[in-house]
């Protein structure tokens, strides 16, 4: 088992965000997160990552406990992480950008330059490497996010809402990426509020509400158990766009 978490509870102050997240990962899945907002899913993913320490509970990834570990030493081990809102260095370049997630792995400057042009390729940013970050948009922005965590070598890759704000036509471009990253041999575990992408790329899905992880399964049973239609997909058909 690549990831394993065991009940994962996370309080701030007196109030219990998330209490008892139980996950197993194998290595190739993908692994989608949802559940309405404040449901708890996110103080999940940022255990996980090592952002935030649980309050009390377990995580091992590939054998090792991280539980208490930094998000520092989560990366060194393998796991990347994208976050909701891309933080690009502006006045770099993308290629610089890239390179700094490729020196985790490579110190020697050729080799971060090679390894982040290898990314860049991947990612399909690769004729605009000499552009500034701050000339990007939005979607390249999510994907410049995803190249730049690609660049340390992830055995897995969490994808915080890496697809939000892109139209239909970028959402596609995103989930191809998404799947030639899984081809690779990364494990991914996937946040998002787009019904369309995890019903599209998960294998199995986690649905959280009130702290609680209340349904999991493939999505196409997960979306019949009538605790999560009430919690969050109401009456919404299953091809159609929702909100977390």
């Amino acid at each position: 088992m690549l990831l394993e978490a065991h009940d994962v509870t996370r309080a701030f102050g007196g109030f219990l965000a998330l209490e008892d997240a139980n996950l197993a990962v194998e290595a190739g899945e993908i692994v989608g997160l949802i559940g309405p907002n404040g449901a708890g899913k996110s103080t999940f993913f940022n255990c996980i990552a090592g952002d935030l320490e649980p309050t009390r509970g377990r995580i091992r990834f590939d054998g090792v406990d991280v539980t208490r570990l930094s998000a520092e030493a989560h990366a060194r081990l393998g796991i990347g992480r994208t976050f909701q809102v891309p933080a690009t260095f502006e006045d770099m370049t993308i290629l610089e950008n890239v390179m700094v997630g490729a020196f985790l792995r490579h110190p020697r400057r050729a080799d971060a330059v090679a390894k982040a042009a290898e990314v860049l390729r991947l990612t399909e940013l690769d004729a605009l490497a000499g552009q500034r970050a701050r000339s990007l948009g939005t979607p390249g922005r999510k994907r410049l996010e995803i190249a730049r965590v690609l660049a340390t070598e992830p055995k897995l890759m969490l994808l915080d809402e890496a697809l939000a704000g892109l139209n239909p036509g970028e959402i596609q471009g995103a989930i191809a990426l998404v799947r030639r990253i899984h081809a690779l041999g990364i494990t991914i575990v996937i946040v998002e509020h787009i019904m369309e992408v995890i019903m599209t790329l998960a294998q199995r899905v986690l649905v959280f509400n009130q702290g609680h992880t209340i349904a999991q399964g493939k999505p196409t049973d997960v979306v019949r158990v009538p605790e999560v239609i009430e919690a969050y997909l109401g009456r919404r058909r299953h091809g159609q766009r929702a909100t977390a």
